[in-house]
């Protein structure tokens, strides 16, 4: 016989929407007997960003399904709904439940966000509920652990810290040296497809068909959001953690042994190639890192995938994202002010639409709108690109980063954008500035091949925006690219320019950010 949803409870365990995982440290004592979980919906975390319907979605669906397992097990959870007639602020709302059951203490893991811990902390003081933070077991790096990394160092590399965490988790390594005698196998990882394309593409990506409860969410977001950007069309993510892991399968075998090769390569309308589809059921919690890596490796071991394919995906998650985490936490609240480069245009109104005339650009746009998704290169070597090259004030680049990605929650996104994409953290993230011509753009897929634009001219009619825009950045940013040794070479091209083809250059940036401008919605 289940409990009385009224009886005042020992313990009240908080779950965000980011820390769907059965195996929460939250749950360590978890008795249902005496404790109940506290969940909620918040119209204010879709609206702080104006965020993409298939971001809402995820968030939503994953919720709501970890809800009723939770009570499939005779588990008490006070679950909140958007529309439910309370105050649609998740800490308001947290703050009104504390009040009126009155548990004797608050259990939560750390949240993923710095404002969102400081909030539970200051209302667990207000309304003098103990407030209990656990370790956030589903991570392979302590806050802790970073901090004793980071100290005494003059500069942060996520190589040195990722060569540390195989040594401790014993992943791909052979006795005390990395597997194959080679810690990174990225020069092997950068080829692009060639005019033909990619040829090997089935069978696509596993589907997973929204269920009654997530038709449910679709139908309400697009009701109560119609007016974010976005479609839910298309929309068919795995939200629960059974489904997380036969995408796992699914990725393990059919894609992870072409991954490595192919995964800095863009073609349009191909938006998954050869990825995994698996970092929002890891930010949500779905999927254990440990699973995923443990799999990958398990691949390489019984030849089932190429080494270099193993360790460039196994680097993402052991090494980047744990790395990001780090980051993230050592240097907030003040990192997400960052603006090293004075940054200031504001971000194009394209963004939010995907309507321009730049291939790419439109491509990867209208693939992200669609789907919530881009793959990293994407990411980094077009929309990032674009914006680092635009001068686009880092912080609204953050926000179109966060609400437009199903996979975007605060602690991996902002430092993968406001640092490795961005440059605004001034090189914490990132040794140089990641900029090129449309001629990087060119080799990597096939979006110059049909674009009115060629990647080759820098002014005049036909001159790529983002070859103008490039050497435009080299000219303004030339005295800071010059004292860095791997930036030293690109600012040499542009010295060796003459006084009149670096006007020309200048005012056809200014033209074109006129041109742009002009065209904001």
């Amino acid at each position: 016989m289940s409990r009385d949803p009224n009886t005042r409870p020992r313990n009240l365990v908080v779950v965000l929407g980011d820390q769907l995982d059965p195996n929460s440290a939250a749950f360590n004592e978890f008795d249902p007997a005496q404790d109940a979980v506290w969940m909620s919906e918040a119209s204010e975390e879709s609206t702080r960003v104006w965020s993409a319907k298939a971001r809402i979605a995820i968030f939503l669906a994953a919720m709501r399904h970890f809800r009723d397992a939770l009570r499939e097990r005779g588990w008490v959870v006070h679950y909140r709904e958007l529309g439910d007639g309370i105050e649609e602020s998740l800490t308001l709302r947290f703050e009104a439940d504390v009040r009126r059951l009155r548990p004797n203490a608050l259990i939560m893991v750390q949240a993923g966000e710095w404002h969102l811990a400081r909030a539970f902390e200051k209302i667990a003081i207000g309304t003098g509920v103990p407030l209990h933070v656990k370790e956030d077991e589903h991570f392979f790096c302590t806050h802790e652990d970073f901090r004793q990394h980071a100290k005494g160092r003059k500069q942060l590399r996520m190589e040195f810290f990722y060569r540390e965490l195989r040594r401790k988790h014993c992943v791909l390594m052979d006795g005390d040296e990395p597997e194959g005698g080679t810690w990174n196998y990225d020069a092997e990882n950068r080829e692009s497809f060639g005019k033909n394309g990619p040829d090997s593409l089935r069978p696509r990506p596993r589907r997973f068909e929204p269920d009654a409860v997530t038709r449910e969410v679709i139908a309400l977001v697009n009701e109560r959001f119609k007016n974010n950007p976005g479609s839910l069309d298309a929309f068919d993510w795995p939200v629960t953690p059974a489904d997380a892991d036969l995408a796992l399968q699914d990725f393990i075998k059919y894609r992870l042994p072409e991954f490595g090769r192919w995964q800095d390569a863009m073609w349009t309308n191909e938006p998954w190639l050869f990825h995994s589809r698996l970092s929002a059921a890891m930010n949500l919690k779905l999927l254990s890192p440990r699973r995923v890596i443990a799999a990958a490796e398990k691949a390489f071991r019984s030849g089932r995938a190429p080494l270099a394919s193993v360790e460039g995906f196994i680097r993402q998650i052991l090494g980047w994202r744990e790395y990001v985490r780090g980051v993230y936490w050592l240097l907030m609240p003040g990192y997400l002010k960052r603006n090293t480069l004075d940054a200031q245009q504001p971000l194009p109104a394209f963004y939010w639409t995907g309507d321009t005339d730049m291939i790419c650009l439109r491509d990867t746009i209208g693939q992200t709108l669609r789907h919530g998704y881009s793959h990293h290169i994407q990411r980094l070597m077009v929309t990032g690109l674009f914006a680092l090259l635009w001068g686009a004030q880092p912080q609204q680049v953050h926000e179109w980063f966060l609400a437009v990605h199903v996979d975007a929650v605060e602690w991996v996104e902002l430092p993968n954008t406001l640092g490795m994409s961005q440059y605004a953290d001034g090189g914490v993230m990132a040794s140089k500035p990641y900029i090129a011509s449309g001629k990087y753009i060119q080799r990597m897929s096939n979006y110059c091949a049909g674009c009115k634009f060629d990647p080759a001219q820098r002014t005049g009619p036909k001159a790529c925006p983002f070859t103008t825009l490039y050497w435009d950045f080299l000219q303004r940013h030339e005295a800071m690219l010059a004292k860095n040794p791997r930036t030293v070479m690109q600012v040499r091209n542009a010295t060796r320019l003459t006084p009149a083809q670096r006007r020309e250059i200048t005012d056809h940036a200014a033209k074109l950010r006129d041109q742009i401008q002009s065209s904001r919605a």
